[in-house]
């Protein structure tokens, strides 16, 4: 990351044809027609993989020892399109969902942490519904699922920054070179959040030219990938004229655990505001302006920081930050979508334009991997390469641009 980076809005996603709690052109489920929903401690029971398109009503009921939380994906298995969360052991509560045709998976989180449990297809046919309703609420309902999102992107980042942080601390080198750019995918979705936190982002995300330039104990991930790959004595710094091993050494046992546990108490500290009600008030506040702000925040995050190579600068895994990045732009961008699809021909043709962009970029990030199977190393590009991803980032840029002022007429 860059320092001096203020949050300029907040990443989301939601499914183009799903949305909670909208009025439809169809009578409402009913308690019985309801899709019964059985959570454990490590199950998941859907009492149905099928529904028709239109009003779906999910009844949860937790039959485990620890609050859980259900979740209906869109078809990429990422994008919350409805959840319901916080279900005490013995409750039950209801999620209902406007649903278009297509593909989506069910899971539920039984402690309201890690990847959860249970991913099952569920599959919806039939015609697409109108979806209506008052502007003020499906803009607030977009917002609810950016929590949504960010939420569960946060409790995913737990678990793996722990996994991370023991193997780092452990001194299984060749296990935590393997961990970090998977688990910093998602931190680098949702990295505006931590943005707008005062220390916490620099404490997580600081590269070592920035903490050092602005005073700061250089902590993080980045601390700990100095460690992991350890530079030759005559290499330099990200910024390319301070000596790597100027006022650095590879960190002790007893220095590796400090910094594997400062980590993990970070992280956790974010997992803590994500689930309170000031997060909650702050993404009110910003409303879908903030979404639509978002999705150009992190693609500025990916211009000023991944296409260099100067994010990882050590372990050279920028192409794994630069397809989260975009992942959380195209998320923020897909929440503020219809809003500005529904602007008349300029707003239908901005929108045409920004799926295109994305579509371009996301086909050349392809060509060299994915956060799947692995990307190759910043230094396997060519100038060809790292010029291509800049016009093709320049292309999404201006019409994403544009995004906010068309969502706010």
């Amino acid at each position: 990351m860059t320092p001096n980076r203020i949050l300029a809005g907040l990443a989301a996603t939601a499914a183009a044809g799903l949305v909670v709690t909208g009025c439809v052109a169809k009578a409402d489920a009913t308690a019985s027609e309801a899709i019964t929903v059985t959570s454990t401690d490590g199950s998941c029971d859907v009492s149905a993989t099928t529904a028709e398109s239109g009003t779906v009503a999910f009844e949860v009921t937790n039959a485990g020892a620890d609050v859980t939380e259900f979740y209906l994906l869109a078809d990429d298995g990422l994008r919350i399109v409805g959840e319901v969360e916080n279900v005490a052991p013995g409750a039950s509560r209801s999620l209902t969902v406007v649903a278009q045709p297509g593909e989506y998976f069910t899971l539920c989180k039984p402690g309201m942490i890690g990847e959860g449990v249970g991913r099952t297809g569920f599959t919806v046919s039939g015609d697409a519904v109108a979806v209506d309703g008052p502007d003020a609420e499906l803009k607030q309902q977009a917002v609810d699922l950016y929590a949504a999102f960010v939420k569960d992107q946060v409790s995913q980042l737990v678990p793996r920054a722990e996994e991370f942080a023991a193997a780092y601390t452990a001194g299984d080198d060749e296990a935590a070179r393997a961990a970090f750019p998977q688990v910093r995918a998602y931190y680098e979705r949702i990295e505006p959040v931590a943005e707008a936190l005062g220390d916490l982002d620099p404490r997580i995300d600081y590269r070592e030219v920035d903490a050092v330039a602005e005073g700061l104990d250089w902590t993080g991930f980045h601390r700990i990938e100095k460690d992991l790959w350890v530079p030759a004595t005559d290499a330099l710094n990200a910024d390319g004229e301070t000596p790597a091993w100027q006022n650095w050494a590879p960190s002790t046992p007893e220095q590796r655990a400090e910094f594997g546990d400062l980590l993990v108490a970070d992280v956790a500290e974010l997992y803590d505001y994500v689930h309170s009600a000031d997060f909650q008030a702050a993404i009110d506040a910003q409303g879908v302006a903030g979404l639509s702000n978002g999705a150009i925040a992190l693609l500025d995050e990916v211009a000023t920081g991944k296409i260099s190579g100067e994010e990882d600068w050590w372990s050279g895994t920028d192409l794994w930050d630069f397809a989260a990045n975009v992942e959380g732009s195209k998320m923020a961008f897909s929440l503020a979508r219809d809003f500005a699809a529904s602007k008349g021909e300029s707003g239908a043709a901005l929108v045409e334009e920004i799926d295109a962009g994305y579509a371009a970029l996301e086909s050349s990030l392809a060509a060299h991997g994915s956060l799947a199977t692995g990307f190759v190393t910043y230094s396997a590009l060519t100038d060809a390469d790292k010029r291509e991803f800049t016009d093709l980032i320049n292309a999404l840029a201006e019409p994403l641009s544009q995004l906010t002022v068309t969502v706010l007429e």
